[in-house]
């Protein structure tokens, strides 16, 4: 199983930002799978998460209504449109596969990050 977040960058506050997750070796469409990120100094956050069945979505509080998860399972990629960054979006951001309970965590598989800088 490999996973490659891509798609982080410099932006500035109020900015928007798309992160792809591209798999290979495995199906995204029968997995549920989300984004996750850590800052320094933080742990790591479940931001969002798609799940395989129906393709229903769920946010982290701090996201919702600002982040949109999505799949294109043709090209077997799953996005993240991040819109109005703000600087405490700053991290680094990994994907994986995910579950949902009270909040969004990983379920074992994880991928390389990529770097979202937002400055104020």
């Amino acid at each position: 199983v490999q996973l490659q977040a891509s798609g982080g960058g410099l932006v500035q506050a109020g900015d928007s930002l798309k992160l792809s997750c591209a798999a290979s070796r495995f199906a995204l469409d029968y997995y549920a799978i989300g984004w996750f990120r850590q800052a320094p100094g933080k742990e790591r956050e479940g931001v969002a998460c798609i799940l395989s069945s129906r393709s229903s979505t769920h946010y982290a509080d701090s996201t919702k209504g600002r982040f949109t998860i999505s799949r294109d399972n043709g090209k077997n990629t799953v996005y993240l449109q991040m819109n109005s960054l703000k600087p405490e979006d700053t991290a680094f951001y990994y994907c994986g596969t995910c579950g949902v309970g009270d909040s969004i965590y990983s379920t074992g598989y994880w991928g390389k990050g990529t770097l979202v800088t937002v400055s104020s």
